[in-house]
């Protein structure tokens, strides 16, 4: 996956200045696929020198400071067609906060943990508002059309994986409660741990 998939689908459903792409990924696309503006607007004049996407003519008069809009172009569609069913593997999921409990347990000092998990507790639940929110917003009437009910399971997708987030996140929080607080000095710490 590239940004350059994310931002063909952006076209297709819509075309838009560099800018409206930008607005875009901060608000929905980016939850899925972050990218910084810098790499959008690179992206795009990569994309253009490519034929995947064209400048649309505008109304105004052309110059600087113009906003260019775009939209995608028939060798973009049929690359992001075959790129769909494109088979690859799924993403490696980094973790800071578990290579932290992974830490903590190897000094034999679980609560070191704590405000890291805290903090992503916090976090994890303000995105799973944030989702909610959005899905209220634009889902709560059922349209059944493809598009509709397919960026719905996207989003739901979000919502499932914050809320395996903070059932993750609690049971960590509540097993360093529940662990007794005195170090184990004389743990082996040669054993194979994978």
């Amino acid at each position: 996956m590239s940004l350059r998939f994310a931002i063909l689908t952006a076209l297709v459903e819509r075309d838009s200045t560099g800018l409206e792409l930008t607005r875009r990924f901060d608000r929905s696309i980016g939850y899925f696929w972050p990218a910084t503006h810098q790499q959008i607007y690179r992206e795009l004049d990569r994309m253009r020198a490519g034929d995947l996407i064209r400048e649309v003519p505008t109304d105004g008069k052309p110059g600087r400071g113009q906003p260019r809009r775009f939209t995608i172009t028939a060798d973009g569609r049929r690359l992001l067609r075959g790129w769909i069913s494109e088979i690859e593997d799924p993403d490696v999921v980094r973790s800071g906060v578990s290579v932290r409990l992974r830490a903590a347990a190897a000094l034999d000092d679980p609560d070191a943990a704590r405000p890291a998990l805290e903090h992503q507790r916090a976090y994890r639940t303000a995105m799973l508002e944030q989702y909610r929110a959005i899905e209220q917003r634009d889902f709560v009437e059922v349209r059944g059309d493809a598009r509709s009910t397919l960026q719905h399971l996207v989003l739901r997708l979000g919502i499932l994986l914050e809320e395996t987030w903070l059932t993750w996140l609690d049971e960590a929080l509540d097993t360093i409660d529940r662990l007794d607080p005195t170090p184990d000095s004389s743990a082996d710490r040669s054993g194979t741990v994978p």
